[in-house]
C-alpha cells in the first residue's frame, strides 16, 4: 500500500486505513530519515486508537506508554541505542509480545530482536510538503 500525503490533515484517513490493513498485527516498524515525519504519523495513529495522553517522541526515555481505548500503546525510539543489549535490558519482549500496539522508530538498531510478524511503514520525503508512506506486512 502506498499513500502520498500533502498535509498533516490527510494523516487521519491514512492512519485509519493502515490500522484496518494491519488487522491483528500490533507491532509497527517505522523507517525514514530524521525529520521525515515518523513521530508525527505515530501521533496520528495514537489519536485514531483513542489515546488521550499527550504523545511525544521517546528519544530520551526510549519508550513512552499511552493509555487508549484499546489498552496500552507503546511508542519506542531506539535512535540512541548503542547495541541490542540495551533493548534486552529494557525488557523489550514484555512489550513486543504483549498483544498491545507497539510503534517502533529506528527498529534497524535491533534487527535480531524484532518479532517475525509486523507492519513495516516507510516514510519518504518527496519534498517539503509531501511524504510517501509505504506500508507492508512482514
Amino acid at each position: 500500500m502506498e499513500y502520498c500525503v500533502s498535509s498533516v490533515s490527510e494523516l487521519k484517513d491514512v492512519a485509519q486505513k493502515i490500522l484496518n490493513f494491519a488487522e491483528r498485527e500490533r507491532v509497527f516498524l517505522f523507517f525514514g530519515e530524521m525529520g521525515a515525519g515518523k513521530t508525527t504519523f505515530i501521533k496520528e495513529l495514537c489519536s485514531t486508537l483513542g489515546v488521550s495522553d499527550i504523545t511525544s517522541s521517546p528519544t530520551f526515555s526510549i519508550v513512552n506508554e499511552y493509555n487508549s481505548q484499546q489498552g496500552p500503546v507503546y511508542h519506542f525510539d531506539f535512535y540512541r541505542l548503542k547495541n541490542e543489549s540495551e533493548a534486552l535490558d529494557l525488557g523489550y519482549e514484555d512489550y513486543f509480545y504483549s498483544g498491545n500496539f507497539c510503534f517502533i522508530e529506528w527498529s534497524e538498531k535491533i534487527p535480531n530482536l524484532l518479532p517475525p510478524q509486523s507492519i513495516t511503514v516507510k516514510i519518504e520525503v518527496v519534498n517539503d510538503d509531501q511524504r510517501l508512506i509505504m506500508v507492508n506486512k512482514k
